[in-house]
């Protein structure tokens, strides 16, 4: 490399080569699988989830983890993003009570509110 010039196109060649992880048009469901999480039975959720949405054959769902959220007495959590930005958080959660937050919210699009923060906790 002997100038900016060559280093700017070795980074908008780079740039041009990485693919954006998030898709607009996609459900983003994040799991914690932090220890925590872990510990509280998170690994056959997330298992059930991206099961489920593969038997189903969704497409437009994304299945990822993340650390510690930081409300460990309510793992395991997830959190579903719709693609226009609203977010549902869904506690206390098994591998049956993932299957029914797919097929009720995910594919047919209505909230599973016995599951959610905030109503499942007035209980």
């Amino acid at each position: 490399m002997k100038s900016l010039e060559e280093l700017k196109a070795i980074r908008e060649k780079a740039l041009s080569q990485v693919s954006v992880r998030s898709d607009e048009n996609k459900i983003r469901v994040i799991v914690g699988m932090a220890t925590c999480g872990i510990a509280a039975g998170a690994r056959p959720v997330m298992n059930a989830l991206v099961s489920e949405s593969a038997k189903r054959g969704l497409k437009n769902v994304s299945v990822t983890q993340t650390g510690c959220v930081g409300m460990c007495r309510l793992e395991p959590l997830f959190e579903v993003i719709e693609p226009n930005g609203k977010s549902y958080t869904y506690i206390n959660m098994t591998e049956e009570k993932a299957i029914k937050v797919v097929n009720e919210h995910i594919v047919n699009g209505n909230p599973v509110s016995e599951f959610l923060i905030g109503t499942s906790e007035k209980n």
